[in-house]
């Protein structure tokens, strides 16, 4: 009994893991054959989980939603993580979710070990957060948006570009968050591009559309791609510097959201930037505080030569 019990847990941790599983993969995953997930998929809906199937040989199983919500499968570090994630959403970036976030909490506080309780409540104890001042999100926005790149649905909305409005017909890849913003990643359709559109200028929750085959996409590291599309594209000049820096480093002093950064060796990072003003990178390079080399643009380096001889006159030293 205490083994089937154990095999029932772990069935709908992967059922809450993952969309769709054939019968065969459950089986393969549970060490057990196809007839006894079946069993077992009959015992999770006496339980209240409303499990979908598809019959036939290809047929598979889903997690559907049901009229209540069952009890969710938690280990310690999920449960520990869902309470730090409840705390910060209830001062973050997503419109409306301030109160909801607050009545979750206090829900799973009631039942979490002492244990657990104990570490999120230092966690609490011992962390301020400063009031974000960017544009929030609405949160029925990113619920659409995270389910039309789960299930390869296209969307339609309107949305508030630097170009004025427009309307947009896309196929979504993915979301980012850079801790300030929200950035949705998607292949436009009337475009024939790919494009990066900020979440808070979305108008309206987008409408749902047919579903599509998914494309191959922009880059294999969706994070890097983001960055290096808020960073470098949209600007007039885009200057790439060699850092003669660890990655890691140059990470640590600069910011994903500002710079896109890519390892060359254990020494030395490229640093891409994008900016409006020679001049103003000028400045900002030196901030620093790491040798660099310019590779892009070559007039750069004129920008650089003034610069520097201006500093010099005003320490005095003669040139």
């Amino acid at each position: 009994m205490l083994e089937t019990s154990a095999r029932l847990l772990r069935l709908l941790s992967l059922l809450q893991v993952r969309r769709d599983w054939t019968g065969a993969d459950l089986a393969r995953r549970l060490g057990v054959d196809v007839r006894t997930v079946r069993r077992d998929v009959d015992k999770l809906r006496t339980l209240g989980y409303p499990v979908n199937s598809v019959p036939g040989a290809a047929g598979g199983y889903q997690l559907g939603a049901g009229a209540e919500l069952p009890p969710l499968l938690l280990d310690d570090d999920e449960a520990v993580a869902v309470a730090v994630g409840l705390r910060t959403a209830a001062g973050g970036t997503i419109a409306g979710i301030e109160e909801t976030s607050v009545r979750a909490l206090a829900k799973l506080e009631q039942v979490l070990p002492s244990r657990l309780r104990r570490r999120v409540n230092a966690l609490h104890a011992h962390v301020v957060a400063l009031t974000p001042t960017v544009a929030t999100v609405d949160p029925e926005v990113l619920t659409v948006l995270a389910g039309a790149c789960r299930d390869h649905q296209r969307l339609r909305f309107g949305y508030a570009g630097r170009d004025g409005a427009s309307q947009r017909h896309v196929e979504p890849l993915g979301l980012a968050h850079t801790g300030r913003r929200w950035y949705f990643v998607a292949w436009d359709v009337d475009r024939a591009d790919w494009r990066t559109f900020r979440v808070d200028r979305i108008e309206g929750p987008p409408a749902l559309g047919a579903r599509f085959t998914p494309r191959e996409p922009p880059a294999e590291d969706l994070a890097s791609y983001v960055s290096r599309q808020i960073s470098v594209a949209p600007y007039t000049y885009q200057v790439e510097l060699v850092v003669h820096a660890p990655l890691e480093v140059v990470a640590a002093r600069t910011s994903a959201t500002s710079v896109h950064l890519t390892r060359i060796d254990d020494e030395r990072t490229l640093l891409t930037v994008g900016t409006p003003s020679l001049e103003e990178v000028g400045l900002w390079i030196g901030m620093i505080g790491i040798d660099f080399d310019v590779k892009e643009p070559p007039e750069l380096v004129e920008h650089l030569r003034v610069l520097g001889e201006r500093f010099l006159r005003a320490t005095g030293v003669d040139m």
